[in-house]
């Protein structure tokens, strides 16, 4: 073997170990990839992939931002990435961009396209649980309540004949019921969440009361949803925690199983909601899934 063939080899290996190095624990990101176009509007995930063994549950992530901002980028579970959990960080179309039921709409496509090329990369899609914060966590426990909605279903997307129906709902500090949000704010949650309304849902939610009855998960709540699991600070200014409270006792007037970790002392976010305690309380709520 002579010495430039040699060399190339040292270099070849090398460059493998900066690329195996540059992610942590070895997990993989694979971004941008596209489930669904609406028009012009190309709807996008990304994948969080462990380094080695998946567990037999895939996480689906909506992220926060009064309906109107944030992205997929913002994905706060990477932890739970490391411990052998793939994620699918999801975008759906922002209220600038749609009014409701269009983001739930863009969710239930992105299950039904992870059902339907999941394969492509060995996801386990028989088990899903969708898990958001904020404004995602309202996101999310409605499409956990809503299989089978027509009016919520949507016609997004190619994979159609896939069912968007998931196993597990998990919400940190997420709104429950749009109609009575307002009267439960503090003088900043109301500032944050009237103008939000209004861009969600064309108007506030005594003007749209039938919308806002829809974009409420309390009102959709069957005999037939799955568990859920539900995080919220108890001095949170702008997510009232009665809107956990509310989702609760829905879940409860039906015996269906469901959780309550109150935070304590925790606001709206922050690192409280995925330090270590809070992720062991997420992964023995995913333990049940196998």
């Amino acid at each position: 073997m002579n010495r430039a063939f040699r060399l190339g080899i040292v270099l070849f290996v090398g460059l493998l170990v900066s690329a195996r190095a540059a992610e942590p624990n070895g997990t993989r990101v694979l971004r941008d990839i596209e489930f669904a176009r609406v028009g012009d509007i190309a709807l996008k995930l990304d994948l969080h992939l462990p380094a080695t063994h998946m567990r037999p549950v895939l996480m689906v992530w909506v992220h926060g931002g009064a309906w109107r901002s944030g992205s997929k980028s913002g994905m706060p579970l990477g932890k739970l990435v490391e411990a052998g959990y793939p994620v699918a960080s999801v975008d759906y179309r922002l209220s600038t961009q749609a009014t409701f039921p269009a983001q739930i709409h863009d969710l239930k496509a992105a299950i039904r396209f992870l059902r339907g090329h999941g394969g492509d990369w060995k996801l386990p899609t028989t088990n899903v649980v969708i898990a958001g914060d904020s404004a995602g966590g309202h996101l999310a426990a409605l499409v956990g309540v809503s299989n089978g909605n027509a009016e919520l279903e949507g016609n997004v997307g190619t994979d159609r004949t896939r069912s968007s129906a998931v196993q597990g709902i998990i919400s940190f500090y997420g709104g429950a019921n749009l109609t009575t949000i307002l009267q439960q704010s503090t003088p900043h949650g109301l500032s944050v969440r009237v103008p939000a309304l209004d861009l969600l849902l064309g108007g506030q939610p005594d003007a749209v009361p039938a919308l806002a009855r829809l974009a409420s998960p309390v009102f959709q709540v069957d005999a037939k949803d799955p568990p859920l699991l539900l995080l919220h600070g108890d001095q949170d200014p702008q997510m009232p925690i009665n809107q956990a409270h509310e989702l609760v006792g829905a879940y409860r007037k039906l015996k269906l199983p469901v959780q309550f970790e109150v935070v304590h002392g925790a606001a709206h976010g922050g690192a409280a909601f995925y330090d270590a305690e809070r992720l062991e309380v997420v992964k023995a709520f995913l333990a049940r899934f196998r």
